[in-house]
């Protein structure tokens, strides 16, 4: 398979929707570039790359992500993220992060990580972090839907236990 400005690859989610994807842009994701690479190159037909760890409506969002970016890289966010994180990306990336919910946010981020997209597992991360800076432990529990699994006893020895990190 020629690596031309007109080669194709079908990404084929873990619900069997399937996209065709521009070679050059999927290349963003580390992963499906090893697999390319595995690929046979005197193949004439279009590979097909299973990625049954993401559904496609996650993939529809990170096709928008990598349309954009793969040609266009994304500001490095410096680690640790001190501040909002609306000030240190870009205005489109800012747009790109309040189109969707915490839930797809959080899709998001594990499909970064397992397809190995750097620059978007950096910044879904990063707005996560932002998210949860500031927030008290049951803000953040409500936010995440996680119920506080200590009885009034076990979570008062525990805020006492720990009033220095207040």
């Amino acid at each position: 398979m020629s690596d031309t400005d007109e080669s194709y690859v079908e990404i084929v989610s873990g619900d069997e929707k399937k996209f065709k994807v521009k070679r050059k842009m999927i290349l963003m994701s580390a992963l499906i570039s090893d697999m390319l690479e595995e690929e046979d190159e005197e193949d004439e037909d279009i590979p097909s790359i299973p990625i049954p760890n993401v559904d496609g409506g996650t993939f529809e969002v990170i096709q928008k992500y990598i349309q954009h970016h793969w040609n266009n890289k994304a500001d490095e966010i410096k680690k640790p993220l001190k501040g909002k994180i609306e000030d240190v990306i870009s205005q489109w990336d800012n747009e790109f992060l309040n189109s969707f919910d915490q839930t797809m946010l959080i899709k998001l981020t594990m499909a970064a990580n397992y397809l190995n997209i750097k620059d978007l597992l950096d910044l879904t991360s990063a707005s996560l972090a932002s998210g949860l800076k500031g927030n008290t432990p049951e803000k953040i529990r409500d936010k995440f839907g996680i119920a506080c699994d200590f009885n009034p006893d076990e979570k008062k020895k525990i805020e006492e236990e720990n009033k220095w990190a207040e």
